[in-house]
């Protein structure tokens, strides 16, 4: 008869071989991410800043993942139509969001169903860049500074109207917030997107515009618009002459319009922290940072917890300012 003896140290080996075997399918098939085509969704029209960031990530993680990542542009509701579809999707990395202020942060509060709840249901991945918004008004205003057009407004209520792309949207907010805070009354006239509220600014129709800073810069640089203050905690490094509303008024105020990938919640780990990696890596490229920043974007590396907790913060802001004001979304 032969007799097999086996040392404790060989036993402890065997079952270690035994659970990585277990494991060798899970672990391969996370390895093999992508292996299809990934959809970006972006719940806007093109051209916009998201629109910007989406197509500028997607051509480089189709690079370094060599696969295709397609960005798909799905307006509608204020982005929950978007964001609605993103979470019907199969939670296996194959759909992504590039999600924005709005459908993440404000929508949840200030729409009467959105049909999703955005800090349960998505997985914040990264954030991509974090855009100032600035409050320019024409050339030729009378206003020199914000202190003037907030004496203007309140030396004549309803004299100062402003615009915004939209109820809710974080223009119309700063805007909201800084009459709350400085107790002056602020017209409020929403326009169906940013170009049609910038050719009414242009034309003098309306006193200012909390724009986004990409889009009002031309038009600074060509001397039809003047800034008068940045929403941002620190002034902009291409207007550095401008305060911020803080400096000028409102202490602690800081709004901006900013973007990040999401994914439906139980999107295996394994994938966010590799897209997480992978983004970092695209951001910190030098030539990509730099297109992001001449639009305007702030860009930092960021984790998946850091990210999640900026979002739990913007969207507390966002809750507190929407009970405030009273703002609804139709």
């Amino acid at each position: 008869m032969t007799h097999f003896t086996c040392s404790r140290r060989q036993l402890l080996r065997a079952g270690a071989a035994s659970a990585l075997l277990a494991l060798a399918p899970r672990l391969h098939a996370q390895s093999a991410w992508p292996a299809k085509p990934v959809t970006l969704i972006v719940p806007y029209a093109p051209g916009g800043q998201g629109d910007v960031f989406a197509r500028i990530l997607a051509e480089q993680l189709g690079k370094r993942y060599g696969q295709s990542f397609i960005v798909e542009n799905r307006p509608g509701a204020s982005g929950a139509l978007g964001a609605r579809l993103v979470l019907r999707a199969a939670a296996d990395g194959y759909t992504l969001m590039l999600g924005q202020t709005g459908e993440i942060a404000v929508n949840p509060y200030a729409m009467k169903a959105p049909g999703y709840d955005p800090l349960k249901e998505f997985a914040p991945v990264i954030l991509v860049g974090d855009s100032p918004l600035v409050l320019a008004v024409p050339q030729q205003s009378p206003y020199a500074d914000l202190p003037a057009l907030l004496a203007a407004a309140r030396a004549q209520p309803d004299k100062i109207v402003y615009a915004s792309s939209g109820t809710a949207t974080p223009g119309h907010l700063a805007a909201a917030a800084l009459a709350l805070a400085t107790q002056t009354r602020l017209i409020h006239a929403p326009y169906k997107g940013a170009g049609q509220a910038m050719t009414d600014l242009l034309g003098g129709h309306v006193d200012c515009f909390f724009s986004s800073a990409s889009a009002a810069m031309p038009h600074v640089n060509a001397g039809r618009l003047r800034v008068l203050a940045v929403s941002s905690r620190e002034r902009l490094a291409i207007l550095p002459q401008i305060p911020t509303v803080a400096e000028a008024t409102v202490p602690d105020f800081q709004f901006s319009l900013w973007g990040g990938v999401f994914a439906p919640a139980a999107t295996p780990a394994a994938i966010l922290d590799d897209l997480n990696r992978s983004l970092n890596a695209i951001l910190a490229d030098p030539a990509i940072k730099s297109r992001l920043e001449s639009d305007g974007a702030a860009v930092r590396p960021n984790d998946r917890p850091e990210f999640a907790r900026f979002v739990q913060a913007e969207a507390l802001k966002y809750q507190r300012l929407v009970q405030a004001t009273g703002v609804k979304i139709d």
